[in-house]
Parts: structure tokens; C-alpha cells; sequence
């Protein structure tokens, strides 16, 4: 299940990043907001939502969804970390530890 929602989540990624790209920037009809002669339609002077805005909008939602849901399937796994146990158990390793330092006749470096 996890990786079915994980397929549909990156291939929803990319076609929003896709969608996102092909749309027209809104700066481009800034004069017809100013009196150009659009104002007078039914839906204003932005118009009604284009094919790309309305499939924007859908990918964004199924997006969301499943974020949402793979953070909630991740956490019914029982999964608290995501280091591999291998590397738990290294680091529960206690480390050899050095032997004492001894007192010697020899001067150590840098004493004269």
C-alpha cells in the first residue's frame, strides 16, 4: 500500500511542478484590470479558471492527501527510527577503552 502511494505521490509531484511551468503569469493582464475593457464580464476581470488552474488545484489536493497519507502509513509500521538496527547496535557497542596513563622517567616533548 505504501508503495502504490508512494508511486502516485512522485508522479503528482512532477505533473504539479509540469502544470505549474505552462501556466501564463499573472502580471501579463494587469492592464486589463485598470479599465481595459474585460472588466464588464460576468466572471470579473481575472475571467473564469482556465484548464490549468482547475487541474492545478486538483493535483495540489491529491498532493496533500497523499503526503498525508504516507506520513500516516509510515507511522502505523511501528517504525520509530529509520536507522537500520545493524547501526543501533554498533553504537550500543561500548567503546575499548585506553589504558591509564603511567608516570615515566623519560622527559616527555618539549621539556629541556
Amino acid at each position: 500500500m505504501t508503495t502504490v502511494l508512494l508511486i502516485i505521490h512522485v508522479m503528482v509531484s512532477i505533473s504539479l511542478v509540469i502544470i505549474v511551468l505552462l501556466q501564463a503569469g499573472k502580471g501579463a493582464e494587469t492592464g486589463a484590470s485598470f479599465g481595459g475593457g474585460a472588466s464588464q464580464t460576468m466572471f470579473g476581470a481575472s475571467g473564469g479558471q482556465s484548464f490549468l488552474s482547475k487541474s492545478t488545484t486538483l493535483m495540489a489536493a491529491v498532493f496533500m492527501l497523499t503526503s498525508l497519507s504516507l506520513a500516516y502509513f509510515h507511522d502505523q509500521d511501528g517504525a520509530a527510527s529509520i536507522m537500520p538496527e545493524q547501526i543501533k547496535v554498533q553504537e550500543a557497542a561500548p567503546l575499548p577503552q585506553m589504558p591509564a596513563a603511567t608516570t615515566s622517567e623519560t622527559p616527555g616533548p618539549g621539556t629541556d
